[in-house]
């Protein structure tokens, strides 16, 4: 790993945590914000792996630094897990509507509605049923969201911008 990519990483896994800390809405049950940018964009340059780690650290970084609630590696799981789908489908491939849309979908049904539910369940003991209206809109929320920023990234003038830095 050269300096420049470790730079560019640390500076994103910051990114990351202020954006899921300190500028995203959040309840107990659904937090709903800009955090998965960095790590899309660390999924692009770097792959799956280095966006894994890095969601994974940013995860921990923030839950250590800057508690919301008690620390559950479930949600660090889920970061590391995020990172590897992102960079599965977003790194050295042609970034289009399918590879995008598969990836936010991935990322939204299975990972943030599936599992996030059940580490809620297990947290607050609620039924896992009772949690995932909620979580379903929240989903039904984020998705577009997610995908026109990171459209949006992926898009050639501002991806090739990105790597010019």
């Amino acid at each position: 790993m050269n300096a420049k990519k470790l730079v560019t990483i640390a500076l994103l896994i910051a990114l990351e945590i202020i954006l899921s800390r300190f500028l995203s809405i959040a309840t107990p049950i659904v937090k709903i914000g800009f955090n998965f940018l960095p790590i899309a964009l660390i999924a692009m340059l770097y792959g799956p792996v280095y966006a894994g780690l890095s969601a994974a650290t940013a995860d921990f970084l923030g839950a250590v630094l800057f508690p919301i609630g008690a620390y559950f590696p479930g949600f660090t799981l889920t970061a590391f897990l995020t990172g590897i789908v992102y960079g599965v489908f977003l790194h050295k491939h042609e970034r289009n509507l399918a590879r995008i849309s598969i990836a936010v979908l991935m990322v939204t049904v299975v990972l943030n509605l599936g599992l996030n539910t059940l580490w809620l369940q297990m947290i607050t003991g609620n039924g896992y049923l009772a949690l995932f209206p909620t979580r379903i809109l929240r989903c039904v929320i984020i998705a577009p969201i997610q995908f026109i920023c990171i459209r949006l990234v992926a898009s050639k003038p501002v991806y090739s911008r990105l790597t010019k830095l």
